[in-house]
């Protein structure tokens, strides 16, 4: 029997009406939504210090005022990690929703993954599995509420409940596991943030559904009549984004994502098949977030001539400035957006960029204020700034950890407020890497063309604490082929020179005709650290689909338009 379920949340903040449209837009059995984060678990924590009731979404609150309704006339059960910190406050809140609504709605939470703090941590929580889930859900709750599970555990508990797995189904769980990372983003399933997605209507996509069978296997689709696509590219780029190599851990079951197999079934419907599991590791992983210091950053403008030596003289002159009472991190960022003989103000200027840190919040506040304020009348011709520097803002930061699953209590809170203990796997394994796939043969040497290496390859690149992945695949055998032999750790750093100092790991997964790159450290202490442009290394995939590799022109022919980068200097034959 098959078990519906689809996902309204991809994190806090996401589309408001989500939960409305997946609701009323086709057949459920469950909803979930993911609602947190790294960077969220860090603003709850901010929440939770000035009010001790808080801690929890509180947009799946407001939410609900309408959802609550809506699922009970249709018989779908929710699950949501949107307790956050507090998932007993959430629970609460929804009891008293309901009651004011008139339904009798019943509600159930999973808690223990918060840990004692230590180090000064805001917040300390184990990522739990989905048993805390299954055991509410088969105890009558129509809605489920949790703190720091694991993204993938709003669908693994729900496929518990409803086939009765028991913990060692390793291959069912892990398929299921496979299907939440699918579903866990939302509509980058559908098509968002997709890089082909040139040819497609990708305004508003659809949020994700999944078919889940008793094997394990699921079709991802999404309710008919909405926006986006599914196809096994948009499948693809999501099963890689955010992971490593060939296992993926958690706390159910260890992932096999080189034994994926993904099919196209029909317009808007890929099956997931084949994927094999193995016992979970017998630690947790578990988030620390803690404020780090204090920050603030100045953006100066530079305009017209001479950029290079307007952005020498500020830096030497806010060095003067500062030298008194010097920040303990000074960073600067020269990003040369402006052109020659520009037609307007805005394309003839440059933007050089100022982040200063320290636990001291005067010596990122006043002081460097006072240093960039005052040279407003004595520095570069043209000075001004994008905005008035302020005062600093403390930033935060996320360091990972692990812990014994057995020192984790797993509690799930049941509506009649039970609480039921949930027992850590019968069996453990611990993580060992996979021994290298055997590479296909090499693409025939011929002649080439330098092109961007998206004319046939996609990418997806995201965020784990301060290291980054970058997912790279292409779409047929022959791309493949080259592919494999072509992007090189050593030529993934030629193309991306801020890798080229840091340590990246390469990881095969031919079934998904894909190359996985780990770089360790390339975002500093985490997304709320903010230590780069681009924090979340959101767009580190697009920046090496942009750059310029020789590529076989027997493999450009079948490349499809819609692969073509809107700035392509030529057009293919």
């Amino acid at each position: 029997m098959t078990l519906r379920i689809g996902n309204a949340s991809g994190f806090y903040g996401d589309r408001f009406d989500a939960v409305r449209e997946m609701l009323t837009g086709g057949e459920l059995d469950v909803l979930t939504g993911d609602y947190l984060a790294e960077l969220t678990m860090l603003i709850l924590g901010r929440d939770q210090l000035k009010d001790p009731s808080a801690g929890y979404a509180r947009t799946f609150l407001r939410q609900m005022e309408e959802g609550l309704g809506l699922a009970h006339e249709r018989g779908v059960r929710i699950v949501t990690n949107a307790g956050g910190l507090n998932p007993a406050g959430l629970a609460d809140a929804l009891r008293a929703l309901a009651a004011k609504l008139g339904l009798p709605t019943r509600i159930a939470h999973v808690e223990g993954d918060r840990l004692p703090a230590r180090d000064g941590a805001l917040a300390v929580n184990a990522y739990l599995g989905g048993a805390g889930i299954a055991a509410c859900l088969t105890a009558g709750a129509d809605v489920v509420v949790t703190g720091r599970v694991t993204d993938a555990a709003l669908v693994t508990g729900p496929a518990q409940w409803h086939f009765g797995w028991g913990p060692e189904a390793y291959d069912e769980l892990a398929g299921a596991v496979v299907a939440g990372h699918v579903l866990e983003c939302g509509t980058q399933a559908t098509g968002g943030n997709y890089a082909f997605f040139r040819g497609h209507d990708v305004r508003r996509p659809g949020f994700p559904v999944a078919e889940l069978h008793a094997d394990g296997s699921a079709v991802i689709t999404k309710h008919p009549g909405t926006g986006g696509l599914v196809d096994t590219g948009t499948v693809t780029a999501q099963l890689l984004y955010e992971t490593a190599g060939a296992r993926y851990a958690g706390p159910d079951v260890t992932a096999r994502l080189d034994t994926v197999r993904l099919v196209q079934e029909g317009p808007d419907r890929v099956r997931i098949e084949g994927v094999r599991g193995e016992a979970p590791p017998p630690t947790l992983k578990a988030g620390l977030s803690r404020l780090g210091g204090f920050r603030n950053e100045v953006v100066f403008v530079l305009t017209g001539l001479d950029i290079d030596a307007k952005a020498d003289l500020l830096r030497e002159q806010v060095h003067d400035a500062l030298v008194k009472n010097p920040p303990a991190e000074v960073r600067w960022e020269l990003a040369r957006t402006d052109r020659p003989d520009a037609p307007t103000e805005e394309t003839a200027s440059a933007l050089l960029r100022l982040v200063v840190r320290d636990r001291d919040p005067e010596k990122v506040g006043r002081t460097v204020t006072g240093a960039a304020v005052e040279l407003a009348l004595a520095s570069y011709p043209g000075f001004h700034v994008t905005a008035p520097p302020g005062k600093g803002a403390p930033y935060g930061v996320f360091e990972t950890a692990y812990v014994p699953a057995a020192e984790v209590p797993h509690t799930a809170v049941l509506p009649d407020g039970t609480r039921q203990e949930l027992p850590v796997p019968p069996k453990t394994l611990g993580l060992a890497p996979v021994p290298a796939p055997e590479l296909p043969p090499p693409f025939p040497e011929g002649p080439t063309r330098r092109v961007p290496l998206g004319r046939i390859a996609g990418a997806r690149s995201g965020d784990k604490g301060g290291d980054a992945n970058v997912g790279v695949w292409v779409r047929t055998e022959e791309e493949w082929r080259w592919l494999a032999h072509t992007l090189t750790v050593g030529r993934f750093g030629e193309l991306l020179p801020e890798s080229a100092e840091l340590t990246v790991t390469r990881h095969l997964l031919p079934n998904l005709r894909a190359v996985n790159f780990t770089i360790a450290g390339i975002l500093g202490e985490g997304v709320a650290s903010q230590a780069r442009f681009d924090p979340q290394a959101k767009a580190l995939g697009e920046w090496l689909r942009s750059r310029h590799v020789d590529v076989p022109e027997a493999l450009l022919p079948g490349a499809p338009a819609a692969t073509l980068p809107s700035d392509a200097p030529e057009e293919l034959p």
